[in-house]
């Protein structure tokens, strides 16, 4: 264990610290001096930052009795009014709002999925599911054995669960089960992002 001595660095750094604390009059001292210069800087940085000539307040209005800055040659004028904005498109649509050809994709790719005889490969059942599938979702159905499908047969139409701008969810019934399939509009046409068990 080392052996404190009052030479050295920290007995510098120590005296430092503890001068303030020695009587209540070096505090105060101190505390008035922390005081003063917090002040002087925040006044020096005030100073140093470009006066505006109008004060304007909330409504955009100038405030009266103040100077008005008017543009100069070369100077753009501020615009008053703003520009247009584009209406908004709500996250969620009726579900009477779902494009056919959504609903059409979606009925395409559960047949495609529930199509797999005895004996197709994965190769096979993924070329039926590339014209209704996205690249991406692809890829994940590429490590799935059809064999491993429960179904074999869709049994009704396709029915909308959830309606957005660019994506629908859609209910496919089969004989096994309920497909939820994910149907994204990528730009070049309605394509399965998902599908998940009802």
């Amino acid at each position: 264990m080392p052996i404190r001595t009052s030479r050295g660095r920290s007995a510098a750094y120590r005296s430092l610290w503890q001068w303030p604390l020695r009587s209540p009059l070096r505090l105060a001292i101190t505390a008035a001096a922390v005081l003063v210069l917090t002040v002087g800087i925040s006044l020096a940085a005030a100073a140093l930052r470009p006066a505006d000539d109008s004060t304007p307040t909330s409504s955009g209005m100038a405030v009266p009795g103040t100077a008005s800055r008017s543009p100069g040659p070369g100077t753009a004028a501020t615009p008053k009014v703003l520009p247009p904005v584009a209406p908004l498109t709500p996250t969620a649509l009726p579900l009477d709002h779902a494009p056919a050809p959504a609903l059409q994709t979606a009925a395409s790719w559960a047949a495609a999925w529930v199509d797999h005889p005895e004996g197709t490969t994965s190769q096979q059942w993924l070329a039926r599911l590339r014209p209704f599938t996205t690249d991406e979702y692809l890829g994940v159905l590429s490590g799935v054995d059809p064999d491993n499908v429960p179904a074999t047969r869709v049994t009704g139409p396709p029915a909308p669960v959830r309606v957005a701008p660019s994506s629908v969810q859609v209910n496919v019934p089969t004989d096994a089960l309920t497909l939820v399939v994910l149907v994204v509009d990528t730009g070049s046409g309605w394509r399965v992002a998902g599908y998940d068990r009802a």
